[in-house]
């Protein structure tokens, strides 16, 4: 805010004037002024009406004066400033009622002009911002700040391609782009997604006369950052003279947008180190980026820097900081985080109980969920997505069918597909097949993609191969190139011991050029993340730390009763190589690594791409009862909490 500034009061006015018989010309001069004076003063202290009828009233009360320009512009800005459209439009007629006197100079004024325009289009009047503009257009030359103030109208209404008409239409008049015009062009491709014309308007930045200023650069680097074009994002980002938090945050957010995750948490540390500081903007992008990969100790961070500012967060940063926290599966950091906001919106409840039911606390989900409603909170459509997925990973198949009946009946939510596909999941995953095939057959809408596959997994959880073969036909249809589900169906011919059909499941993919996504683990070891891929991490396993901390494990694990399970190993193999690949999969490896990096007692948070195996949540279970760590892994479908040989999924998920 930009403080007041106080004026002295003490100043002497001399009043000894002298009266001539003829006009004093400085006395004229200054009365000349007062209704332009009047006017600005008005304007800028809001009372718009006040200015309005002395502007309708200026050619009876004050015929021998012009109105000035710039009484007229702060008029119009005031306008702007608070979107009275009334205000504008009256004035705009009052300019062409009296456009054949003085009132045609400004009509043609390009700052008037241009602030019409920008005050119509603000307030969504496209077609009356065009009137403004074509008014006197093919007359004589139009100014830049005219085409801009029209172009950035359009785009801001949702016309990107009427915007790069004006845009050309400006260039064949011979009418010289600058740096408003550059970036106005730059925010319409972009929006496009037309890189093509967004390069052309590049090479015309670089012609011309005019240096780019901070703005023109930042809207190059968002263009080449949303389009995916890493290379040139990193080459204009270095080049920039100068960067401000805009340009660190669409850095960081172009990254973000082409799945570049590492690159953009390795960006918000440069950003710190380099001492640029950041925005509420750059928390909000960064701190979902921690959540995903579970990064954290750069979440942890994230949070001390908030403590540490003098400016009080907003409620986003404060939900994103929840969500990080639930994401990284530190539960009770979330809560402290909730019970501490002063002010909480619905996206807040949603959160917590969010993080509640992917963390497997349904009695604290279900808790927290009556207290949102005693808050007088109204729960949404994601609020009950996280009760029934929070029931179906549970097991909680009554809860869950009495929270569906309940969301329509008491809270006035109309199921949507995806609750029903978390209902079918619920009936499916206890068993209750035929009712959850009742359920999608009377659904008011048609069954997704998530429906089908819920039945598909369902089939997979109780062996049902017959009815699994017909549900992956419907899914081989809607979702021909989705690996999962050609992976799903070998899974449960594999179960059954059906080599043929694992067989011809995979040559339908080598077919289709469909490849199996290979399992990846991720582990934040302080400021760095370590990815761990199934049969990789040679150099690792035959590190002499690595070969020493394994053979530990493998022997203290055999003594506590672990035996490995080769089920899950789904080719037709020797059992000595099932037990080979079964010991490769990434989330052991990821372990055993934070074994030897780690302080002893220190949780292990793990995060993997799919979803874990059986044998895999045995020997992790295992392992933290050997160890007496805490195993937090989050894997496709929720997160595993592993302590002192049991895991909060209590072996169902």
């Amino acid at each position: 805010m930009i403080p007041a500034i106080s004026l002295s009061t003490n100043i002497a006015i001399s009043t000894n004037l002298t009266a001539t018989s003829g006009p004093n010309v400085s006395q004229r001069h200054r009365n000349s002024n007062t209704p332009n004076s009047l006017l600005k003063s008005l304007a800028k202290s809001g009372k718009l009406d006040d200015a309005l009828r002395l502007i309708e009233s200026w050619p009876s009360k004050f015929p021998a004066t012009e109105p000035d320009v710039e009484a007229y512009s702060v008029f119009l800005h005031a306008c702007i400033s608070r979107r009275s459209l009334e205000h504008g439009q009256r004035l705009y007629r009052q300019l062409l009622l009296h456009r054949n006197g003085g009132n045609l100079r400004l009509l043609n004024n390009p700052t008037l002009k241009s602030k019409l325009i920008t005050l119509f289009s603000i307030c969504g009047r496209v077609d009356d911002a065009f009137g403004v503009f074509e008014d006197g257009i093919d007359d004589e030359h139009v100014p830049g700040q005219v085409w801009v103030a029209m172009a950035i109208g359009c785009s801001r209404n949702g016309q990107p391609e009427r915007a790069l008409l004006l845009y050309c239409e400006m260039l064949c008049r011979f009418v010289q782009p600058g740096n408003f015009a550059f970036s106005a062009a730059l925010k319409a491709s972009v929006d496009l997604l037309n890189l093509r014309f967004g390069i052309s308007v590049h090479a015309q930045i670089v012609k011309s006369k005019e240096e780019p200023d901070q703005v023109v650069n930042n809207a190059l680097l968002r263009l080449y950052a949303e389009l995916g074009c890493s290379d040139e994002v990193l080459k204009v980002f270095d080049g920039m003279p100068q960067r401000n938090l805009v340009s660190w945050n669409t850095l960081i957010a172009g990254f973000i947008s082409q799945d570049q995750i590492f690159d953009s948490l390795h960006t918000f540390r440069r950003m710190q180190i380099e001492g640029m500081g950041f925005s509420w903007v750059t928390l909000t992008t960064i701190l979902p980026v921690c959540g995903r990969v579970t990064a954290l100790h750069s979440g942890k961070e994230i949070h001390a820097q908030i403590l540490k500012s003098v400016n009080r967060p907003d409620i986003f940063v404060l939900n994103s900081l929840m969500d990080m926290y639930a994401k990284c599966g530190t539960i009770d950091y979330c809560r402290r985080v909730f019970y501490r906001m002063q002010s909480k919106d619905l996206t807040s409840w949603n959160t917590m109980l969010t993080g509640y039911a992917l963390n497997g606390f349904m009695e604290k989900a279900q808790e927290l969920f009556y207290e949102m409603v005693e808050s007088d909170m109204k729960p949404d459509g994601i609020t009950f997505i996280a009760l029934l997925s929070g029931c179906s990973h549970a097991g909680l198949t009554d809860e869950g069918q009495r929270f569906f009946s309940k969301m329509k009946l008491d809270y006035g939510v109309s199921p949507t597909a995806e609750h029903y596909a978390c209902l079918i999941d619920i009936l499916g995953r206890a068993g209750r097949i035929k009712e959850a095939l009742q359920v999608m057959e009377n659904m008011p809408m048609k069954p997704s993609s998530t429906i089908w596959g819920s039945l598909l997994n369902s089939c997979r959880l109780h062996g049902n191969v017959s009815l699994a073969e017909l549900i992956a036909e419907q899914l081989f249809e809607l979702e021909p190139n989705n690996p999962g589900n050609y992976i799903m169906l070998s899974n449960i011919y594999a179960n059954a011991e059906m080599w043929e059909g694992v067989k011809m499941v995979r040559d339908m993919m080598e077919e289709r050029g469909i490849k199996k996504e290979a399992g990846c683990s991720w582990i934040q070891i302080k400021n760095r993340v370590h990815t761990f891929v199934a049969g990789g991490g040679f150099e690792l396993r035959n590190s002499p730390e690595f070969k020493k901390v394994w053979s530990e494990l493998m022997k203290a694990t055999q003594d506590n009763g672990y035996i490995p399970s080769t089920s899950v190993v789904l080719h037709d193999v020797n059992e000595d190589l099932k037990t080979s690949w079964v010991c490769g999969h990434s989330e052991r490896l990821a372990t055993s690594f934070a074994l030897i990096h780690t302080a002893d007692e220190m949780p292990i948070r793990i995060t993997k791409n799919l979803r874990v195996c059986v044998d895999c949540h045995t020997w992790l279970k295992h392992v933290s009862c050997i160890t007496g760590r805490l195993i937090v892994l989050r894997d496709t479908n929720r997160f595993h909490h592993f302590k002192g040989g049991a895991c909060s999924c209590k072996d169902y998920w």
